[in-house]
């Protein structure tokens, strides 16, 4: 380890480090042959107490190649479990990530930085370890857009290019992913232990993830009661925001649900451009497990799973044990439904939600998916549409059926006249709360092929500064947020595996 301006060593302190060696396996990066720097994130190289300037010199960019490990950084890969697709797999781990170390913050937070497509690990299951390009700009791209939106998830820190070829079904370019996590820890970080029957390694990890993520629980009477909870309500508002944006994760296994409540892993994620419940993007998912709609489900099911590896912990007694989980995991859905009830209301411009404002979202949503409307378009042009019924025209050429939609409107329109706001101050509130700009998977898939194809990084900038500011009106790049034409349309997406 050598002194680096880009990572002083002063801000790392690396607590999951400190945790028992069966927890992890420590092992340097696999350094790769020629790295290049694609993109560092400055904004968020200043937050974690960076140099961004220093991160963009040939040292800094071996830091994030994984080339050299800097000072105070001490690499392990995580080992963690999972239920994938519904099947248990007992050991996972982090198969081409290495966990460089955890800075703290200048807000004091402690934040993960992580290497994806950093080389093989003892958990790689005989796969390189490593990251092609498109994944890597993907990920920078869906995760970043996340953000901007105000959704909770993992960050990203820089892409750079290795210099290598890795094979999948073709030679593509290589790449290395710097990710930026609250945590790591996953539902299958918990599952890990408890298939072993590791009670001991299971409160080590639990007493460690509650100090980190929800030190407020360990004033509680049962701590980890009280961090289930957190958990569960952490997740609950987590989805109701994927669900308000038109996102789909594609990939909702144990392993890929972080107890910190953030989004992580975008392998073969995406957002809705047509609205239907029933949407899947993600080539593997075959039995549509994760579709759109799916997922409050599916995060339940999930969060089962942790209650359970909770239980030798919630109490002594095993019926006690089992009352306190599925009291918890009851909980998930008043929760999930509170908010998914509240958000859709903002969504129409409702500031308080009565009487039938629920069956009017409803009915909303159904029309859309019948008349194959834009989800994300849809919600926007109603802003406009809140002001002066002239938005009607262009409302109306999201339906098949344009009657459809004026049958709703008129209803729509005496609640907000009931409701009483200024129609001025409803539009503000609206387009605050649905962007006109989501990272659509035409755009992601045209900036993707022009990098990889074509060695133009262009589209990809282009479209991260659109994304910058999703709520915002901006003039020159309408195009950006127009659905794609028939021959645009993306129907399937992939894990970066």
């Amino acid at each position: 380890m050598l002194p680096s301006e880009a990572f002083p060593a002063t801000r790392f302190d690396n607590s999951y480090a400190r945790l028992p060696e069966r927890f992890f396996a420590q092992l340097p990066p696999t350094p790769v042959a020629a790295p290049r720097l694609i993109r560092l994130n400055d904004g968020l190289a200043r937050e974690l107490g960076l140099s961004p300037e220093a991160l963009k010199t040939p040292e800094g960019v071996a830091v994030l190649a994984g080339n050299r490990i800097p000072e105070g950084g001490e690499p392990l890969a995580m080992a963690y479990a999972g239920h994938q697709f519904g099947n248990f797999v007992p050991q996972l781990g982090d198969g081409r990530a290495v966990l460089l170390g955890e800075v703290i913050d200048r807000q004091g937070r402690r934040r993960d930085i992580q290497l994806k497509g950093s080389g093989p690990t003892p958990f790689s299951r005989r796969g390189d370890g490593r990251a092609a390009l498109g994944p890597v700009l993907r990920e920078y791209i869906v995760s970043e857009a996340m953000a901007a939106l105000g959704i909770p998830t993992t960050r990203t820190l820089a892409a750079v290019e290795s210099g290598e070829t890795v094979r999948r079904e073709t030679p593509l370019p290589g790449a290395v992913l710097t990710r930026v996590a609250a945590s790591h820890i996953r539902v299958g970080t918990f599952q890990y232990f408890s298939a072993r029957g590791d009670n001991e390694g299971l409160r080590l990890l639990a007493d460690h993830t509650i100090a980190r993520l929800y030190p407020d629980a360990m004033e509680a009477p049962n701590r980890y009661r009280a961090f289930l909870t957190c958990v569960i309500a952490r997740q609950a508002d987590l989805i109701v925001q994927w669900l308000l944006a038109g996102f789909i994760h594609g990939v909702m296994n144990t392993d890929n649900m972080a107890v910190s409540g953030e989004t992580i892993d975008y392998g073969p994620c995406a957002f809705m451009d047509a609205y239907h419940p029933g949407t899947v993007f993600s080539s593997i998912d075959h039995q549509g497990r994760y579709a759109y709609a799916n997922q409050p489900r599916m995060a339940q099911w999930n969060l089962a799973r942790l209650a359970e590896t909770l239980l030798p912990l919630l109490a002594d007694d095993k019926d006690a044990a089992l009352a306190e989980a599925q009291s918890a995991i009851d909980a998930f859905g008043p929760r999930f439904q509170a908010a998914y009830d509240t958000g859709f209301c903002r969504k129409l411009g409702l500031s308080r939600t009565e009487g039938e404002d629920i069956a009017l979202a409803e009915d909303l949503l159904t029309r859309m998916a019948d008349n194959g409307a834009d989800f994300t378009l849809t919600f926007r042009l109603l802003c406009d549409a809140a002001v002066d019924p002239a938005g009607d025209a262009a409302l109306r050429r999201q339906f098949t059926e344009p009657a459809t939609y004026d049958d709703w409107a008129a209803r729509w329109r005496a609640r907000l006249t009931q409701q009483g706001a200024a129609p001025d101050a409803v539009r503000a509130q609206m387009r605050a709360v649905n962007p006109l700009f989501i990272p659509r998977n035409h755009r992601v898939e045209e900036a993707i092929a022009a990098a990889v194809n074509g060695h133009d990084f262009t589209p990809f900038e282009t479209l991260l500064t659109v994304l910058a500011a999703p709520y915002d009106e901006q003039p020159g790049r309408e195009a950006y947020a127009q659905p794609p034409r028939p021959d645009q349309m993306v129907h399937t997406t992939f894990c970066g595996t």
